[in-house]
C-alpha cells in the first residue's frame, strides 16, 4: 500500500545506524580501545586522548547503535564491545581502504612499512614457531590491557619499561611483538630497540583483537 515502508526498507534504516555510528574516526579508535577488552571511561579517554565528557559522549553512541554495551560498578561505568564479530567488521573497513584509498595506501607505505621492512608474522606461523619453540611473544601493551586478555603465553613487556627488562629475553629465539593491532606502532618500537640491541625481532601482523577473533589461544579474563 502506498505510504507503507516495506519491512526491508525499515531494517536498512536500522543497519544505516550502526554504519553511521562507525562513520567517526573517534569512534573506531575507541572500538579499537574496547577490543583489548573491557575499560572504564577514564581508561577509554586516556587511550584516545579525549575529554572523559568527549568519550562518553561517543560511548554513547556506540552503545545506541547496538555496538558496545555498559555496566556500572560503583560510580565507574565500563564498557565492552557487544559482539565479537565488530573485530570483523573493522578490519574489513581497513582492508577495503588499504585496497581503494590511494591515500590510506601513501600512509601505511610511508609510516608503516617503510619503518619496518622485514615480513611480518603471520597469525598461524607465530603458532607453529611458539610450539617449536623457535620464538617468544612479547605484549608491549600497558598492563590493564594484557589483564583484560592476551595471546597465550605472551610476556607483558610495556614499552616504557623494555630496556630495564631486556634481560629476560633470549638470545636463541626470535622475538615476536605485538600490541593493539596492526597500526599500533607500540610493536613497531619494540622491534626497532631489540634490533638495535641485536635480538632477532619481528612483529606480529596485527594485534591481540584480530588473534582472538581468529579464535586462537587467549588468557587473561
Amino acid at each position: 500500500m502506498p505510504g507503507l515502508v516495506s519491512p526491508k526498507k525499515r531494517l536498512f534504516e536500522y543497519f544505516a545506524r550502526v554504519a553511521k555510528a562507525m562513520a567517526s574516526a573517534n569512534r573506531l579508535e575507541l572500538l579499537e580501545a574496547l577490543a583489548q577488552g573491557e575499560r572504564n571511561v577514564d581508561a577509554l579517554a586516556q587511550a584516545s586522548g579525549m575529554s572523559v565528557a568527549n568519550t562518553s559522549h561517543h560511548l554513547q553512541i556506540l552503545r545506541d547503535s547496538g555496538l558496545a554495551m555498559s555496566r556500572k560498578e560503583g560510580l565507574q561505568v565500563f564498557y565492552s564491545l557487544s559482539d565479537d564479530a565488530i573485530t570483523g567488521v573493522l578490519a574489513g573497513i581497513r582492508g577495503i581502504a588499504e585496497r581503494h584509498l590511494a591515500e590510506v595506501e601513501r600512509i601505511v607505505r610511508d609510516s608503516f612499512e617503510n619503518r619496518d621492512s622485514f615480513i611480518p608474522v603471520r597469525r598461524d606461523e607465530l603458532l607453529e614457531r611458539v610450539r617449536s619453540g623457535e620464538a617468544m611473544v612479547i605484549d608491549v601493551r600497558p598492563p590493564s590491557e594484557f589483564q583484560a586478555g592476551h595471546i597465550e603465553g605472551a610476556i607483558n613487556i610495556p614499552i616504557d619499561t623494555l630496556p630495564e627488562r631486556l634481560s629476560d629475553l633470549p638470545h636463541n629465539q626470535e622475538i615476536v611483538a605485538y600490541c593493539r593491532g596492526p597500526y599500533c606502532m607500540l610493536a613497531f618500537e619494540a622491534v626497532e630497540a631489540l634490533r638495535q640491541q641485536g635480538y632477532r625481532a619481528r612483529r606480529l601482523e596485527d594485534g591481540y583483537p584480530e588473534w582472538k577473533a581468529a579464535q586462537h589461544p587467549v588468557g587473561g579474563k
